[in-house]
Formats: C-alpha cells, structure tokens, sequence
C-alpha cells in the first residue's frame, strides 16, 4: 500500500494517514495481523515528525483498527462480526449530515447523492473480494 501525504491539505497529517490505513483496510490492502511499520520508519518513509505518527497510530488503536504487540509493533485488526457502535453511527450520521449539506447547496439532487454513495461502497466491497 503506498501512502501519500499532502503537506498544503487543511486536513491534519495525522489524520490524513489516519484515514489512508482506514481505506488500506477496508479495501483488503491491509489484511488482518499484517504489521505496519514503525512509527519511526513510517516517519521517514513519509518525511514527517514521528509524534505525527504516533498520533495517527493511536488514534487507530483506540478506534480499534490496530493493535500493539511488543516483538511486531503495530498489527492491523479487522473487527469482523460486530454491529457498529452507537458512537461511530452517531460519527458517521454527523458526517453524513455535513456531507448532504454540501451536495444539497451545490445542487446535488438526491438521486445522484445516493448513487454516488453506492458507487462508493461498492468499490469497497469489490476491491475486497
């Protein structure tokens, strides 16, 4: 999987390589028990300061999308079987509700919203499989 980050973005770069492991994992990338690289390697890799790293990385595990072991390091965790949380329903209505906004004042119907949010995820299904 190859991570980009981008300097001049407004989102932070702890989150954008947040977000970048998050589609890793959800597009089949990164797989169950796969290590990820130190937060010192990824640093270099990515020629960012290693607390961004970190941050990034505990931000995943709190999330659940990652675990520390002491002899690997940082191991990817797909929570399978389990319905989303209260919490992250609530994250993800909220983002949902900003992004329906946006769509809706620059004249995005409704069925093109849909569609393309179906498009979406579907690309996620498919690139799994």
């Amino acid at each position: 999987m190859i991570i980009k980050i981008n300097t001049l973005s407004q989102i932070p770069l702890y989150l954008q390589l947040r977000n970048q492991i998050v589609k890793g994992i959800g597009k089949g990338e990164l797989t169950e028990g796969e290590s990820l690289p130190t937060v010192r390697q990824m640093a270099a890799d990515l020629g960012i300061n290693t607390m961004t790293v970190s941050k990034a990385y505990q931000l995943l595990k709190n999330e659940g999308f990652l675990y520390t072991d002491r002899r690997l390091g940082s191991i990817v965790h797909i929570p399978e079987n389990e319905e989303p949380s209260s919490l992250f329903q609530e994250k993800l209505e909220d983002e949902l509700e900003l992004l329906s906004a946006e769509a809706r004042i620059r004249g995005m119907n409704l069925e093109d919203f849909l569609s393309l949010c179906s498009k979406v995820f579907v690309e996620m299904e498919v690139a799994v499989e």
